[in-house]
């Protein structure tokens, strides 16, 4: 179990983890919170986590990409 466990929590964007680091609370409890209210609202915390993780990616992304002047 704790490999497939390790294998979800990489695999999962990190969006959970990345606001449990801003807000100081711990993963498993906005994890928790993501899945209660997706069944409670019928699946938008869904959609907000599936932008969040979008948001995270393109940010990762841009700075890949960046080249400093004496890279050139």
């Amino acid at each position: 179990m704790p490999i497939f466990k390790n294998i979800i929590e990489t695999q999962a964007f990190g969006v959970c983890s990345k606001l449990g680091e801003k807000m100081g609370l711990s993963t498993k409890r906005i994890r928790l919170f993501f899945l209660y209210t997706s069944f409670l609202t019928l699946g938008s915390p869904i959609i907000i986590y599936m932008v969040m993780a979008f948001w995270m990616n393109m940010r990762k992304y841009a700075r890949e990409k960046r080249t400093a002047v004496w890279d050139l």
